[in-house]
């Protein structure tokens, strides 16, 4: 049987042989990627690895259609990482987020400073140092940004090349040494993993800021015969009525409901509010309305599905203001709130409501609750979005006498329309929401075109990084750069700002823009700590590493 054609197919440049390629590139990367080595998987970086071992081969891809689906695939991931991480990252500003985006960015400037260092000390080429560097700290984007600034300035050689080697020489080194890191600190530290669980237990229940359940007896006088609003009226913060019992009764009251002495309310509203709940309402009562057997009242968690509710403020929702049910909760991306007048609710948002079966019914039939609609994503707003990244990262900015401007580039544009349309987006009729299974399809998707894209275009030229011992010292490099930042930004946390360890953990992670990382300080953690201020760190880090990597380039190549 005459296979030429196949041969011809694999070997020879053409859309179909591009297809190939690409599919067995990220194919056997993506199973290679399940290996674990002590425990520790490399992922989607085996995609890049393949790619490099192809083009060493001899095969190439149409230049064209390669360089199409790197930027494209470096796109559709830092989009949907800014999808998934807004909401998270918006709400993490609150909570102490400038002492812990300061120790992260110091993570990334004490980075760059080595990486200066290494070029006046050690004669190498900074195109280089950029691609060791974005291995360093596993950062795809990054080294995406260097290559977009050496081709802006049309520098000698083929300076992408370079960067690419470096960086996939260094990179599972870096995976290692920031895990190496964090147990490093780990024994200087003299952790006691079960004592800083306990620790954070602790903690959370002392600074969390979910709202909280309470039932207090009404025994201040001067509310007899008022309506139940005059409560709301003396206080800052919003809160919630759920149930009220009344007359031997237990129903859901209304802002217009009249207060009795000895009525007792469960209320929901943040705990810093409950000591003032007391003064003005009066003391805990011992019953407990949510089990009470004479109780006709059932709580349901329900989903907003239903697009026309997500462009109004609940306050001028009258479908959603009946006397039989009342909204005590809302839960959007993790972050629980109470219920107020000015929120506009988003798709995607639990709301936990309790009433009769009726009202039940009612507040399902006004929000949706259907959740196959939340299974197909409006893919119209996503690319809007995307246009707007792309614009965004386009804009040129001049800084000193730099021969060619700065741009925030195809990463960090849509990294930041990203997180602000995952925010504010449904204030301009921008739906957002995907599934995190849709999002992670489109990440993944979008990860691996561009792994596989730097690896193909790059591979030919690999030998060039084993030539005179250069790799080792590349390697070397490398571990300096990951590893120094982590431990001194480490110990100055810990001793100076009294971060706990698996805080610390988040942190260094997040600084790293590095998943395997976040997997190892989780696993530690046993608790969401690590992963909060891994969200928290993660955008910042990511703008300033894809930043400094054009940065060195425009200033030093």
């Amino acid at each position: 049987m005459n296979i030429d054609w196949l041969i011809k197919l694999i070997t020879e440049e053409s859309i179909p042989q591009t297809v190939i390629i690409f599919g067995l590139v990220i194919a056997i990367g993506v199973w290679l990627g399940r290996l674990k080595i002590f425990g520790i998987s490399l992922g989607v970086t085996w995609v890049l690895f393949m790619g490099l071992a192809v083009s060493y081969a001899g095969i190439h891809v149409n230049k064209e259609t390669e360089h199409f689906l790197r930027e494209f695939g470096l796109i559709l991931f830092v989009y949907t990482i800014g999808l998934q991480v807004g909401p998270g990252f918006f709400a993490s500003l609150k909570k102490n987020a400038i002492v812990t985006n300061g120790l992260a960015a110091s993570v990334v400037l004490l980075g760059v400073a080595i990486v200066i260092l290494f070029f006046y000390f050690s004669g190498t080429p900074m195109p280089t140092l950029t691609g060791i560097m974005s291995g360093a700290v596993t950062n795809t984007p990054g080294m995406g940004a260097a290559q977009a600034a050496a081709k802006d300035m049309q520098l000698p050689g083929d300076p992408s090349s370079m960067i690419t080697l470096a960086y996939a020489l260094v990179y599972p080194f870096g995976v290692f040494g920031i895990i190496g890191s964090i147990l490093l600190l780990k024994l200087i530290f003299r952790v006691n993993l079960d004592k800083e669980r306990e620790l954070h237990r602790k903690l959370d229940a002392i600074k969390s800021n979910r709202p909280v359940s309470i039932h207090l007896k009404l025994e201040n006088k001067q509310l007899f015969g008022k309506q139940l609003r005059e409560i709301f009226e003396l206080l800052k913060e919003p809160i919630v009525v759920s149930r009220i019992f009344q007359a031997g009764e237990i129903s859901t009251p209304t802002p217009q409901t009249i207060l009795n002495h000895g009525d007792v309310l469960l209320i929901v509203a943040h705990k810093e509010q409950v000591q003032m709940l007391k003064l003005i309402v009066g003391e805990e009562s011992n019953m407990d309305l949510k089990e009470a057997p004479q109780s006709e009242l059932i709580s349901r968690i329900i989903t907003v599905t239903q697009a026309g509710v997500t462009h109004k403020r609940l306050g001028d929702l009258s479908a959603l203001h009946q006397h039989d049910f009342t909204l005590t909760r809302l839960n959007r991306a993790g972050v629980e709130m109470v219920p107020h007048g000015d929120i506009i609710l988003q798709l995607g948002d639990n709301i936990k409501v309790v009433g009769t079966k009726d009202g039940i019914e009612s507040v399902t039939k006004a929000v949706g609750n259907e959740m196959k609609r939340l299974d197909v994503p409006d893919l119209a707003p996503i690319f809007f979005g995307i246009i707007l990244g792309v614009i965004l990262g386009s804009i040129p900015m001049f800084f000193f006498n730099m021969p060619v401007p700065v741009k925030i580039g195809l990463a960090g544009g849509p990294l930041i329309i990203a997180l602000l349309l995952s925010r504010y987006g449904n204030k301009l009729y921008l739906n957002q929401f995907t599934t995190y299974s849709a999002n992670l399809m489109l990440r993944e998707l979008g990860i691996t075109l561009f792994l596989a894209s730097v690896g193909l275009s790059s591979g030919a030229n690999l030998h060039t990084a084993f030539e005179g011992g250069n790799a080792w010292i590349w390697v070397s490099m490398g571990l300096t750069i990951t590893m120094v930042p982590l431990l001194v930004v480490g110990l100055i946390a810990h001793y100076g700002f009294r971060k706990t360890y698996f805080e610390i953990c988040g942190i260094l992670s997040g600084a790293s823009t590095d998943p395997p990382a976040l997997a190892f300080s989780s696993q530690l953690a046993k608790n969401e700590v690590a992963s909060i201020n891994y969200a928290t760190v993660y955008p910042l880090t990511m703008i300033l590493r894809i930043i400094a990597g054009q940065l060195l380039i425009l200033f030093f190549a």
